[in-house]
């Protein structure tokens, strides 16, 4: 069973985004792609805004757990996710990128020796 996290109340969204936004920092550092992931933000934030204004908008879904702060009509925790996101898909895939190499590489490409 998975914990209740609503005892947050209000704050609920906003510290779940809040703990896996660390995660996805942890990643980044890690994987050293902050600027990677940043780019990757700034490219893809525009289109995330209007599809979640729009979604908000035409009351495809609603977020009861939050704290009613908005910022240009949306509330403040989903500009947190469409930063965190990105983030974190960035940062997963170069964290497993550098401990991996890259897809479909060899073990020389990781610099591992090979079994004998």
């Amino acid at each position: 069973m998975l914990p209740d996290i609503t005892v947050f109340g209000e704050y609920t969204y906003l510290v779940t985004e809040v703990m896996w936004g660390a995660v996805a920092v942890a990643l980044l550092t890690y994987a050293g792609a902050v600027r990677a992931a940043a780019r990757t933000v700034a490219v893809l934030y525009p289109f995330a805004f209007v599809w979640d204004w729009y979604t908000l908008e035409v009351g495809v879904f609603a977020i009861p757990m939050r704290t009613g702060y908005e910022l240009l009509g949306i509330p403040i925790e989903e500009h947190i996710f469409m930063i965190v996101v990105p983030a974190m898909v960035v940062g997963g895939h170069e964290s497993l990128r550098k401990r991996f190499g890259p897809a479909g590489g060899t073990a020389a490409d990781r610099g591992d020796s090979p079994k004998q």
